[in-house]
This record gives structure tokens, C-alpha cells and sequence, in this order.
């Protein structure tokens, strides 16, 4: 199973909508023919290692595979039928079909067909593989994420602004592994003006490789600088697409339009952009899943407005120990640990001398917001 998952990582962020799914039949003690899904309407990870296997399976042939094996036709055909098909006697099984009209149908097919099955191996590193098909699946709306690189205090730039680096070279490398995954990074105006990010995936070996790029700037603030950021200029602006209010101007709007750049202008009230809008708009052009990557003041705001789904944070060993240091997050009133925001679903990695906590975000039942601190987004 665990070869099965390295299968499947070799299309890592490349099958969205569809899940990320790695097969591998064995025979006698050996891996004889691997499979991966590899893009939307492509054929499933289970018929390619048949293909690929290139006779009948012996009679102690077993096929692992990351996720249940679908049991309906849809575009490429059930694969519990190719797999009933081949004669396959054994069939071992990850994590179970997130979507509840499937999941667990594809197990029943198969054993009703004489097939042995064994389910739930390496389920949590199966489940955690695709987490964004997994919420995208059950809930119908993207993933809305945010990474964040810390000291050990919590705070994300010195009181000067200073930031680079708090992490490692290895810990920076990972980020871009994320990039990767994420159909779209997102960040807001400030962020924009200050840092002139490119927010690309740069991974050694590869090809530089854009995701949507999101600008949220209620006023379109980053479009009145003489000095235009370059995610509005440069080789990938189609890619790119700002998130606006009716407040931000129609000149600007143009202005962008021309350039090429794509303008979200989404309902609001107030001049910050509305994050439950913009979720909608996003499941209407079926982008699953967002990565903000800053500031803090916007990512604050989406978890006020309850709107953050999971969380990434790297932990660098440093200690800043200052009041006017900036925080990795604010504007919460939280005055007892029962009103604290927490993570389940934790997972840990070590990337040299930093860490990597992450999860999925668990609201109280009862959150309190600090009226005293006051945020445009």
C-alpha cells in the first residue's frame, strides 16, 4: 500500500477535480505492474496496472489500491467490472469512497463476485492524500486553506517587517510542494504591494508551474501604484484573477481587464471582500481548493468569518519575544480554552530544524470576536 501511494503521489496536484489514486498488483511476494490516475477523464489507477500487468493474474495476484474502486460507469467505465473481469482473486483497499451515495458499494460488487477484500490499510494516509476530492466530494465547495511560517512565539515578522527567512531551505521547499497541490494560492493587496510575489510552484526538476492566483483587494489599492505587482504582468496574468468589491472602481477594473488579468467582482456591503461570495463563485467555476498564503490581517479575517477549512504551519526555532512583533493571527476574544479554535485530524512533519503542524480546523461552538480590533481584509 505504501508503494500504491507513492504511485499515486507522481500526479500530485494534476487530477483535479478527480482524486489522486496509486494501484499495484502483486504476485508472489512481488510488484509486477503499477498504475496512477492521471487527469480528469483519464482512466483509473486500477485498469492501468491491469494494462500494464500484460497477462491474466495468478492465482495469488493482489491488487492494493489507495482509494475504492469505483462502481458506477461515469466516463471510463465501473472498475470493479475490470477487476471482476481479470479474474483477480484479492483485493486490498485503502480509503474508502469519500461521496456518500458510493462509499463501501465498490467492497460489496467485488466480494459479491467471489473476490476477497481487505479494507482500511494505511486508511489515514489514504484519506489524508486527497484533501481537498475529500472535502470538494462530500460538501460541494473548495478547501479553503492557509499556510503560515512562524517563530515559536506565534509571530510572523519582526516589528520592523523583517520576515525573510524564518524557516529552512527544506521547509520553503515544501511550500512549493503545496503550491503545487492547490488548484489556486490566494493573498491579499498587501501582500501584493509589499512582497511582489510571483506565487508559482518552483520544485527542482520541474517546470515552473502556475495555479490560479488570487488577489483579494476590496479597493482595488493594488492597481492605483505606478508600479504594477508582476503577477499582473508577467508570462502566467491570465492565470491570475482579483477578488473585488462594487467599491474598488470601474476605471481599475478596465485597467486590469486590458492587461489581461481576470476581475472577480463579488456583492458586498462594506469594501472587504465577502470570503462566503467568493467560496460560492469559486464551486461555480469548480476550483476545489484555495491556499491563502497572507497577509495575517486577511487570514484573521477568514477565520473570524469561519470560512478556514484547514491550516498549515511551519515552526522555525526562533524566539522574538516582542509585543509589536506581528502575529500569525488576531481578533479573536478568546477568554477560556473552551472558546479556542483547535485542530483535528493532526499531522506533524519535521523539515530540518522546523515542523509542520497541520490539520483541519475545528470551530467552538461559541466564538467570540474582539470588537476593538477593526480589519479591511
Amino acid at each position: 500500500m505504501r508503494q500504491a501511494l507513492a504511485v499515486a503521489r507522481r500526479n500530485w496536484g494534476g487530477t483535479h477535480p478527480n482524486p489522486m489514486v496509486g494501484a499495484v498488483i502483486v504476485e508472489g511476494g512481488r510488484v509486477m505492474a503499477e498504475g496512477s490516475h492521471a487527469q480528469d477523464g483519464g482512466p483509473h489507477a486500477e485498469r492501468l496496472a491491469l494494462l500494464a500487468l500484460g497477462h491474466r493474474p495468478r492465482e495469488d495476484a493482489t491488487l492494493y489500491v489507495t482509494l475504492e474502486p469505483c462502481s458506477t460507469p461515469g466516463r471510463t467505465g465501473a472498475c470493479t467490472d475490470a477487476i471482476i473481469a481479470s479474474g483477480i482473486k484479492r483485493v486490498v483497499i485503502g480509503a474508502q469512497d469519500p461521496n456518500p451515495a458510493h462509499a463501501g458499494r465498490g467492497p460489496e460488487v467485488l466480494r459479491a463476485a467471489g473476490i476477497e477484500v481487505t479494507t482500511g490499510v494505511l486508511e489515514a494516509e489514504c484519506i489524508d492524500l486527497n484533501l481537498i476530492f475529500n472535502h470538494w466530494i462530500v460538501r460541494q465547495t473548495p478547501l479553503i486553506a492557509a499556510k503560515s511560517a512562524v517563530t515559536l512565539d506565534g509571530r510572523i515578522a519582526c516589528r520592523s517587517g523583517d520576515s525573510r527567512w524564518i524557516t529552512g531551505e527544506a521547509a520553503r521547499a515544501d511550500v512549493m510542494r503545496w503550491r503545487r497541490l492547490f488548484p489556486a494560492i490566494a493573498v491579499g493587496a498587501g501582500t501584493v504591494m509589499t512582497d511582489n510575489p510571483r506565487l508559482t510552484a518552483r520544485i527542482a526538476g520541474e517546470p515552473e508551474w502556475c495555479p490560479w492566483r488570487f488577489v483579494f483587494d476590496g479597493l482595488l489599492r493594488s492597481v492605483a501604484d505606478r508600479s504594477m505587482p508582476g503577477v499582473y504582468t508577467d508570462d502566467f496574468r491570465a492565470r491570475t484573477i482579483v477578488a473585488t468589491t462594487p467599491h474598488g472602481g470601474l476605471g481599475y477594473v478596465r485597467k486590469l481587464r486590458d492587461l489581461g488579468v481576470q476581475v472577480w467582482i463579488l456583492p458586498s456591503a462594506t469594501q472587504r471582500v465577502p470570503f462566503a461570495e467568493f467560496r460560492k463563485r469559486c464551486a461555480a467555476e469548480k476550483i476545489t481548493g484555495v491556499l491563502f498564503e497572507g497577509g495575517a490581517q486577511l487570514v484573521s479575517q477568514i477565520l473570524q468569518d469561519r470560512q478556514l477549512d484547514y491550516l498549515l504551519v511551519y515552526r522555525a526555532p526562533l524566539l522574538l519575544a516582542d509585543d509589536r512583533a506581528k502575529p500569525v493571527l488576531s481578533g479573536l476574544r478568546s477568554e477560556k480554552l473552551a472558546n479556542a479554535v483547535r485542530l483535528a485530524d493532526v499531522r506533524h512533519e519535521v523539515f530540518g530544524e522546523d515542523i509542520l503542524t497541520r490539520g483541519r480546523v475545528d470551530y467552538p461552538a461559541q466564538m467570540f470576536i474582539d470588537e476593538t480590533t477593526f480589519s479591511l481584509g
